[in-house]
């Protein structure tokens, strides 16, 4: 996990320190999936070169899941910290629109999250529901441009044969807000569900031979879940 951001880190960090001794330290581990809830500006620049309707294209992404491995720390019965990483996200980038089903890129992405949890007093002891709320950090890696998009762009003559054509993506912090279960099946294991809305917003720009020549602003905003399994200390 060397992609985790180090104010994300340092911040973890400080609030677990800081948390008294008798604290429950919980780890799960599970499925995780990221399944955006996307829009974004139109690729004006093609729609012009390529004679397109204006504001008739756009970008979507898919789903993908991963292992997910996050870690509770609970400072009482009511109140924790979690911290949520994952293995690397890989997600296709395609056309929308007029531009249905172009593949565009691909790219890798970490978002790691920390949340402050509110756990709720019930009559079952096994049966722990929480609802949080924090702050994410996504960083995006490894983004290249399909040889589709390539190809398209020399059709319409935007580029020739010899130019070298990548897209970058922009980092982005958001808000995350958080609702799930834990459910005790012995003292020390258990499962853990939740479910998250984060907040997440990338300026993606298409460049050709380090020259932005499109950018456009895309609205991720994904509701990420997680099934694992949980293990108490």
């Amino acid at each position: 996990m060397k992609k985790l951001s180090l104010p994300l880190a340092v911040f973890a960090g400080l609030a677990l320190s800081a948390a008294p001794a008798f604290a429950e330290l919980s780890v799960n581990v599970g499925a995780i999936s990221v399944m955006p809830s996307d829009s974004s500006s139109s690729l004006n620049v093609v729609e012009t070169v390529a004679g397109l309707p204006a504001n008739s294209t756009g970008v979507s992404v898919n789903n993908n899941t991963q292992l997910g491995l996050t870690f509770d720390y609970k400072l009482n019965s009511n109140w924790a910290v979690q911290v949520i990483a994952a293995t690397p996200f890989s997600h296709d980038i395609s056309g929308t629109g007029t531009l249905d089903g172009l593949r565009i890129g691909e790219t890798k992405h970490l978002p790691p999250t920390l949340m402050g949890q509110y756990y709720f007093n019930v009559s079952n002891s096994k049966f722990e529901p929480f609802v949080g709320v924090g702050i994410n950090y996504t960083t995006f890696f490894n983004t290249k441009a399909n040889a589709e998009l390539v190809t398209t762009l020399e059709a319409i003559g935007a580029t020739t044969a010899t130019d070298r054509v990548s897209i970058k993506l922009d980092d982005s912090w958001g808000l995350a807000l958080q609702a799930g279960f834990n459910y005790a099946v012995s003292e020390t294991v258990g499962v853990h569900f939740m479910v998250s809305k984060i907040q997440l917003d990338t300026d993606a720009a298409v460049r050709v031979n380090g020259t932005t020549i499109e950018q456009v602003n895309v609205t991720i905003d994904p509701l990420v879940a997680m099934l694992g399994v949980r293990w108490s200390f």
